[in-house]
């Protein structure tokens, strides 16, 4: 199982200005955690609880669980692209309204980042007006050292036949990142 805690200082929410996060792959037994969780994470569409209970366990190698007090805190889907296994697609990021302002997203996506060997590149689609995934994936693309493009995925009329925002493609890479099994550990 994967293990990592780290503290939490941050003066934005001083509810929450010190915390100790446990990370972990998920279980099947956490799907229904997930499910809750993303539904209090506006603008995050809402999947299926069997979508969540797969999540957690077909792609639980490529996702991750943040945890304080037994208590779900924040939760990565993510999987490697089928054509492209350097390519790390996060499909999600969940941070319970709790524990927003901590920083914590970015550090689940670096502890993730760090769980898996020969990612270069990470895609996730983002709508226009999800500034709280804009922010988080251009400070992934800073802290990486790495480019970030954009454009178009899903298209509102074109893809959702107008029952969904359109959807951009965002690529940063390549990049390197020393994972533990970079490491040898």
């Amino acid at each position: 199982m994967d293990v990592n805690c780290t503290k939490s200082q941050s003066t934005s929410n001083p509810d929450t200005a010190l915390h100790y996060f446990h990370f972990r792959k998920p279980e099947s037994h956490d799907g229904v955690s997930v499910f809750e969780l993303i539904k209090t994470c506006k603008p995050l569409d809402e999947n299926s609880l069997y979508c969540n209970l797969l999540q957690c366990s077909h792609f639980r190698n490529t996702s991750l669980v943040a945890e304080i007090n037994d208590q779900l805190a924040g939760f990565i889907s993510a999987y490697r692209l089928p054509e492209h296994a350097d390519t790390l697609f996060i499909w999600q990021i969940a941070v319970h309204p709790a524990f927003r302002g901590n920083g914590l997203a970015p550090r689940m996506l670096h502890t993730l980042l760090q769980r898996l060997s020969g990612i270069r590149y990470v895609h996730t689609s983002i709508t226009e007006d999800n500034k709280a995934s804009w922010q988080t994936f251009r400070r992934l693309a800073l802290d990486l050292g790495a480019d970030i493009h954009m454009r178009m995925l899903f298209d509102r009329e074109r893809h959702f036949d107008n029952r969904h925002d359109s959807e951009q493609l965002v690529e940063i890479g390549p990049f390197t990142f020393f994972s533990a099994d970079n490491l040898g550990e």
